[in-house]
Parts: structure tokens; sequence; C-alpha cells
């Protein structure tokens, strides 16, 4: 099954007319496989449709949970000793599936991502064969929250001229820049300072400033608030698996 990365890929590569067999080539899917996400025109991974293997023990489920206090893990051991036959995990899955003993997540809140409001940015480490020798280079990414569109490029290091320059390209590519760019708080752009309080060298204020940006970095411990260019990085890191990269 496609995961929706390689499914939004294969869509937008069909978009700008790339041919099947070229898709397939490039993205190193089947044929097949290109041509049904081709026709569903969805990006959205088809849920599967199948029996649960746990789905026969729901009221011994039901009826253990209280006696084992919540421990899935007593009740995992109850179940087998009745003769259930599944695994702790099959159990746990089902479980958080039908929300069996779990608290639902209420969400901490909302954020209004409006046209040209912000962009994020970060950076993440990743392995790269250069003429035959692999290689630590930095991936850096910036994604629009509005519309998702992404940009990524990578680097043998990654210091504040590399930022300045990456994040020039960037403005090049998207046609501009928003107006606020969350980061983490990372060395790179932070002077002092966490979250809120987080003050920018002088040299990467000033740059903000050109381009008529600022920048604002997330609190500690929550990633989440830049979850926008957090989450591509693993299509990031399959799509440049699929790259031939050519040293100069």
């Amino acid at each position: 099954m496609l995961k929706q990365d390689l499914r939004t890929a294969i869509l937008e590569l069909h978009g700008k007319g790339v041919a099947k067999k070229k898709i397939s080539r490039l993205l190193r899917v089947s044929l097949g496989a290109v041509k049904a996400v081709i026709a569903s025109n969805s990006a959205a991974v088809p849920k599967i449709v199948r029996a649960e293997k746990a789905d026969p023990h729901r009221q011994e489920i039901l009826e253990l949970l209280p006696e084992c206090a919540g421990n899935l893990v007593r009740v995992h051991e109850e179940l087998v000793a009745e003769g259930a036959e599944l695994s702790y995990s099959t159990l746990t899955a089902f479980c958080r599936r039908e929300g069996i003993g779990q608290e639902p997540k209420t969400p901490q809140g909302r954020y209004d991502f409006g046209p040209g409001k912000e962009q994020q940015h970060d950076t993440s480490p990743h392995k790269v064969k250069l003429s035959g020798v692999q290689r630590l280079a930095q991936t850096a990414s910036s994604v629009l929250c509005f519309s998702r569109r992404l940009f990524f490029q990578m680097y043998p290091t990654f210091q504040r001229f590399d930022c300045k320059v990456f994040l020039t390209e960037t403005f090049n590519y998207v046609g501009g820049s928003c107006h606020d760019i969350m980061i983490d708080n990372t060395h790179v752009i932070v002077a002092s300072g966490t979250g809120a309080n987080m003050v920018p060298a002088p040299e990467m204020a000033a740059f903000a400033e050109r381009y008529g940006c600022q920048f604002r970095a997330h609190e500690l411990g929550d990633p989440d608030r830049k979850g926008r260019v957090e989450a591509p990085f693993r299509f990031n890191s399959d799509f440049r698996r699929r790259l031939t990269v050519i040293s100069t």
C-alpha cells in the first residue's frame, strides 16, 4: 500500500504531464500502482477493511480491563491463559483503534495558517552517497503552511551563511516570503532565549527584515508547533533515496 507522500508525488508528476512509465521509474513503484493512484485521483490512503483479530474477544477485554486496573499487559496474560491466540501488539492496536481503555485526545488549540502568514523551516541530517562514498548531509526544508508547498535542499554543513542561502533560494522558488518563519530553537538563527522569548542573531534579524519577515521559535518540547515542516522529512528522505546524487 503506497503511503500518502508517494501518492501525492505521483499525482503531482502526472499533473505536470510526466508519463506513467517515467513516474514508475522515478519513484520506483510498479506501473500498476501508478495507474491505480491516477485512476483514483486521490492522495488519501485507502482504508483496508479487514476483520479485527481481537474482535471476538471484545466482551472479555471489556470485562478484564477494570479487573486488571486498566493494565493491558495483565489483560493480555489473562486472554492468553484462556486460550486466546493474539499478540500483545494486536491487543493494544485493537484497543487504540476502538478507544477501549483510553481517554480520547482533545485538540490543544487551533492554528490559523492564512495565505502568506507563516512558513516553517527546519533541518535534519541524512546519509547520502556521493561518488560512491556515504557522507552525512543536512537536509534543509521549508513549507508554506497555507498551501503546504515544499522546498528542500541538501548541504554538507548548515551554518548561518548556509541558512541565508537556503532561505533566499526558498523565497525565489515560492515567489516571496511569509510574514512569520517558524523555527525550533536552533543556534543557527537564535542568539538567546527560547520560544516566545527568542532573540535572533543580529545578522539573521537583518536578513529577515530585508525580506519583510520575522523569525519565531516554538516553545521547548513542542515540535508539533511546526508539524507542517516536520512531517515531510520522511518524504524528503524517501525521495532522496530515489535521486542520483552527482558530486561536483
